[in-house]
């Protein structure tokens, strides 16, 4: 069992902030294995109906738990799952829950409160780029090109059956089981096509068009993906410029491997490894907590800065992906500056040793891995807001 200590002290802030840490992720991303990693808890599986049997009267079960974590693995399984968390963090204060399961907590019809203040959420994301020396002779190409999901990622040789099994118990456990969508082939193929144009824009109108779908159907499936995390959805950033993109957002599908599976790939060239890099970079950005809201920008020249990241006082920080340092083009920067001059100006490559800098006329840019791109961060997240502060001081 690979130790993931990062996910472990994610859980335990989310616990320093409320009673109740909600666990969700993709099938397979490593809940179960994280959840017994936690120490001195108790673990119930609520796929099993002894059980609800347990948690039938869930006050006398709760007095009676001695250690001070209980953990209710596949949770929404439970009748009413909402009654037994809220009289856990109501009545029993000193007993800090791990409720876990795919989907985010709205999924299901089940929970008739949203137990608000008294859950924190984490996402459990597939391996990030920074856990790999953790799950042994793990390059970094073998991890965009099978994906981060541990038994994918930890399997003797790629196996292409592994994809379509999941597939299909996504399917049958996450989507048919809480929402009752009946078009098997026609929801699984809408992902499908999703990731394959994962990281481009969302255009709604084509994807009725390949999936014979109607435009409010592929809204609605849409909306099953990102509740149920198979994609992820990142909104323009924009102050209402008439040459900027407004309102098309671009998705992401949640896993390299996944990518790499819908395009057929069986050896990944250089552009395809900057496409999946760009989906490593996002899920490292996506794990830290307090971070403002990601977005992405684009002007109608086509110019765009990967990620954006909004800052106090109008400072936007902006976040490129490259695979290779050699191939960082700074126009597409230098116009998003033209528009918003103040922010930290950084390249994640998958080249870069050590965090240095560098000058490209006005352009102050900083070029870093995974790790300095989160150092980076959470430096800048600290800092002061006064004015003059680096947050605000033109990069």
């Amino acid at each position: 069992m690979v130790e993931r200590p990062f996910w472990l002290a994610r859980l335990h802030d989310a616990w320093r902030r409320a009673p109740v840490a909600w666990l969700s992720g993709v099938r397979r991303v490593g809940k179960t294995t994280l959840a017994h990693q936690v120490p001195s808890a108790r673990y119930l599986n609520c796929d099993l109906p002894s059980t609800a049997r347990l948690l039938a009267d869930p006050e006398p079960y709760l007095a009676a738990v001695r250690e001070p974590v209980l953990i209710l693995d596949e949770v929404h399984q439970l009748p009413d799952p909402s009654r037994t968390l809220k009289i856990a963090a109501d009545a029993f204060p000193h007993l800090k829950i791990l409720a876990a399961g795919s989907s985010t907590l709205a999924a299901t019809a089940k929970f008739r409160d949203n137990l608000a203040g008294r859950k924190r959420e984490v996402v459990l994301l597939p391996v990030l780029g920074e856990e790999l020396e953790r799950f042994g002779r793990v390059d970094l190409t073998q991890r965009l090109r099978r994906g981060g999901l541990p038994p994918a990622l930890l399997a003797a040789e790629s196996d292409p059956e592994l994809y379509a099994e999941w597939l299909d118990s996504f399917f049958a456990r996450d989507v048919q089981e809480l929402f009752r969508i009946g078009k098997r082939g026609a929801f699984l193929l809408l992902l499908e096509v999703l990731l394959r144009q994962s990281g481009g824009l969302f255009e709604v109108s084509s994807l009725a068009k390949a999936t014979g779908l109607s435009r409010p159907t592929v809204m609605t499936y849409l909306d099953v993906l990102q509740v149920t995390h198979a994609v992820y959805v990142l909104r323009p950033y924009h102050a209402g410029g008439r040459r900027e993109l407004l309102a098309q957002p671009k998705l992401y599908g949640f896993d390299t491997g996944f990518v790499v599976h819908a395009h057929g790939w069986s050896e990944l060239r250089p552009d395809d490894c900057g496409l999946l890099w760009e989906h490593l970079v996002l899920d490292t950005l996506r794990s830290m907590s307090g971070l403002p809201r990601l977005h992405f920008w684009r002007d109608k020249e086509r110019r765009e800065v990967d990620f954006v990241l909004p800052r106090a006082r109008g400072a936007c920080d902006a976040i490129e992906c490259q695979w290779r340092a050699s191939a960082f083009d700074p126009k597409p920067l230098a116009a998003f500056r033209g528009h918003y001059p103040a922010g930290l100006n950084l390249v994640v490559t998958a080249d870069t040793r050590e965090t240095h800098e560098r000058r490209f006329g006005p352009l102050r840019v900083r070029f870093c891995d995974l790790a300095g791109l989160r150092a980076g961060l959470t430096a800048q997240s600290a800092a002061p807001a006064a004015a003059g502060s680096p947050r605000t001081r033109p990069q």
